[in-house]
This record gives structure tokens, sequence and C-alpha cells, in this order.
């Protein structure tokens, strides 16, 4: 009984390992690279008289445009041969520094860059008015190492709705 079941055993595992050789031929695709493009925005809102009156009733009186000053944290994470990019991005601002106030607003978004650097993301809004959507589009211009967004985001409300003009730069490399 001994003898029938070796090359029996001898048969099933050479069954496995010519089923399994596909597997074993499978490329893997080199891991994804991290790039930091961290840097500082500075812009322009202008305002709705909708969110006018929703943060005057916070206390806020606030003309109708105000500056914008902050730092945008963005980690492009996936890059595709053709130079389609994916993009996360946390922009912290503050608002009316030029009227002697600090409105803080905070975006994370989501999107993608192509290879000519235009750019289009969408993603939460929180400031004080309210949480909100917001939708950014705009173009990159490389120079060298550094590169300079100038980017368009509106942010439609139940308050009303904001129309922010942001640029600024930071330097492309691996951190």
């Amino acid at each position: 009984m001994r003898a029938t079941r070796r090359p029996m055993i001898a048969i099933a595992a050479f069954l496995s390992l010519a089923f399994a050789a596909p597997a074993f031929s499978q490329t893997v695709p080199p891991p994804a690279k991290s790039v930091s493009l961290a840097g500082p925005r500075v812009g322009i809102t202008m305002l709705s008289p909708g969110v006018i009156d929703a943060l005057a009733e916070r206390n806020i009186a606030v003309r109708p445009v105000i500056t914008q000053f902050g730092w945008q944290f963005e980690k492009q994470f996936f890059t595709t041969q053709g130079g389609l990019t994916a993009v996360t991005e946390l922009v912290g601002l503050l608002g009316g520094l030029e009227q002697s106030l600090t409105i803080p607003s905070m975006s994370w978004m989501v999107g993608l860059r192509t290879s000519n650097g235009a750019e289009f993301g969408i993603g939460p809004n929180l400031t004080p008015a309210g949480a909100a959507l917001a939708i950014a589009a705009g173009v990159t211009i490389r120079s060298g190492v550094v590169n300079i967004p100038v980017n368009v985001a509106i942010v439609p409300s139940k308050a009303g709705v904001r129309l922010s003009v942001l640029t600024g730069f930071n330097l492309r490399g691996r951190r």
C-alpha cells in the first residue's frame, strides 16, 4: 500500500507546483512614493451677505472681502506613468487679519493633479460660519524645484457662498 501512495503524492506535488507557477510569475508593482509639498498660502476670500450675517450671529463683524494667511500640508501619494497624481491636502487659514480679526478656516481636500499642473479637489471645510463642502481648481506652476500653486475655491453652504483665491509656494523634493 505504501508503494502506491508515493506516486500519488508525487503527482499531487507536481500538479500543485504546475498550477502555482502563474502565481510565481506575477509582477509586483514598486512601492508607492510619497512626496510632501507643504508650504505657505496667502489670498483673499469674498463673502456673500448670508455668510456675513452668519458670522455676525457669532459676534464677528466682517466686511465682504477678507485676506487669508495660512499653511497647506499636502501629500502627493500616487502617480501614474501618464503623470496623473493623487493628492490630499489639509489647509489651515486665518482670515480677516487686515480687519483685526482672526477667523479660522480648515479644509481637507482630496484630488488629482495632471502632469501639466492642472488640479481639482473636493472636501470638507470648517469655519465659524459653519461646515460646508469646498470645491477647488487651479494650476501649479513649476520653476525648478519651486512649485507655485494658484487655486480658486468655492464653498457653498446653507449660510451663503464663499469664493477664495489662494497662492503660495512649496519646494518639490523628498522629505
